[in-house]
């Protein structure tokens, strides 16, 4: 199939991918009254009351909105707000499909950080739970960070998290193939925005602790050439400041994930890593090298971003469970335990028997999964103390 072709064809005749629909009929009088007004009047002055009740009385408590600003769609880049709709209307439908979660897109035409917290903050009454998606770095931790401050909802930027729990499933699940503790493994992430930063962090909290991230001007370091992010990340992976390219960093990893462009990886350097490395090449629409090439070049496991391979890396995995597990909790964040619980949660849908090369993640489209990580995520959130509604 060619899935432009056809994905345009399918966009044209939707016209949308996304429709609001209600829960009850209006065909008396006594429907409407009870509906709308005069009977409406009572669960507004309930709410006033006690502004929790918003999430009893309201949709609030399943409902949140996809928000971009258009600076960082797929791997197309700054496209614009208006651009970037087709993407976050599809997220939408994939949080109904898989978590039953009502989300609605929304297009920010600004960059300006500060336009974008207050607008997003001033909003926050009418949702349960706040998903960022493709705003570029470095822009999109101080909105992130900011915004978990001052909000008492989940705030959750899929880029950065929602790729970090599925290549940390992925890279679990590789580890349990090969027989190997994480630990042991030598990393290279290429690839020093929003999703490499937060993927680097999160292999450190499964315990890789030998980790080289680069960007376009190499292994990151406390110098003048790199943003704050990645030099507050270089402190503490790479306190010597120690310099090279991604050619020379290879050299023995056991382990490349690529957050990136397209065919930056050659069967040659793959061929001086260590014995059986796994790869994970996730530029989209084209990876750093093809899952075809990597394996030619002695690559054990390889997973891409694309459906068209052997196990995807996908967050679609991630954000509809996480979230429906969020939401149920009624938790005021998402914090660290529940991301590792996520994690967890896809990796359990694979069992042993079925474990192998080419299948260490479940499919994007297998519903177990996303109510295993929805399950967790809820179980970490009642935990660990962030739930409004369960205490431990």
């Amino acid at each position: 199939m060619n899935y432009r072709e056809e994905s345009l064809k399918k966009h044209a005749l939707w016209k949308g991918k996304i429709e609001s629909a209600y829960k009850f009929k209006i065909t008396n009088k006594e429907e409407l009254g009870v509906a709308y007004t005069p009977g409406v009047a009572a669960p507004c002055l309930a709410i006033k009351e006690n502004p929790e009740l918003s999430f009893e009385l309201t949709a609030r408590w399943n409902t949140v909105p996809v928000i971009t600003d258009g600076t960082a769609i797929l791997g197309l880049g700054d496209i614009g707000p208006k651009a970037g709709m087709p993407v976050m209307e599809g997220k939408c439908a994939l949080f109904k499909q898989f978590g039953n979660v009502d989300a609605y897109p929304i297009c920010l035409d600004t960059k300006d950080p500060d336009e974008i917290i207050r607008t997003i903050e001033i909003m926050a009454g009418s949702f349960g739970g706040i998903n960022l998606e493709d705003i570029s770095a470095p822009r999109c931790f101080e909105i992130e960070q900011k915004l978990k401050e001052k909000l008492d909802i989940p705030v959750f930027h899929d880029d950065q998290h929602g790729t970090a729990i599925v290549v940390g499933a992925a890279l679990l699940n590789a580890c349990r193939l090969l027989k190997k503790e994480i630990s042991s493994l030598k990393a290279v992430v290429n690839g020093a925005g929003a999703a490499g930063i937060a993927i680097s962090k999160y292999i450190m909290k499964l315990g890789i602790k030998d980790i080289k991230v680069l960007d376009r001007n190499g292994i990151i370091c406390d110098t003048d050439e790199f943003n704050a992010p990645q030099r507050e990340l270089a402190k503490v992976i790479n306190p010597n400041n120690v310099h090279g390219n991604l050619k020379e960093a290879l050299v023995g990893a056991n382990l490349f994930i690529g957050v990136s462009v397209a065919n930056l990886v050659s069967k040659d350097m793959v061929r001086t890593m260590s014995e059986n490395p796994i790869l994970f090449p996730l530029a989209n629409p084209v990876p750093e090298i093809s899952y075809q090439d990597a394996k030619e070049a002695g690559a054990f496991i390889v997973g891409t971003g694309s459906s068209e391979n052997p196990n995807q890396i996908n967050n679609v995995l991630v954000f509809p469970g996480l979230f429906r597990g969020a939401l149920d909790a009624r938790a005021n964040t998402v914090n660290e335990e529940m991301m590792l619980a996520a994690s967890k949660g896809i990796c359990e849908c694979v069992k042993d028997e079925e474990l192998s090369q080419e299948y260490i993640l479940p499919y994007a489209w297998d519903q177990r999964a996303h109510d295993s990580v929805a399950a967790h995520v809820k179980e970490a959130a009642i935990a660990s103390g962030v739930s409004k509604l369960y205490k431990k």
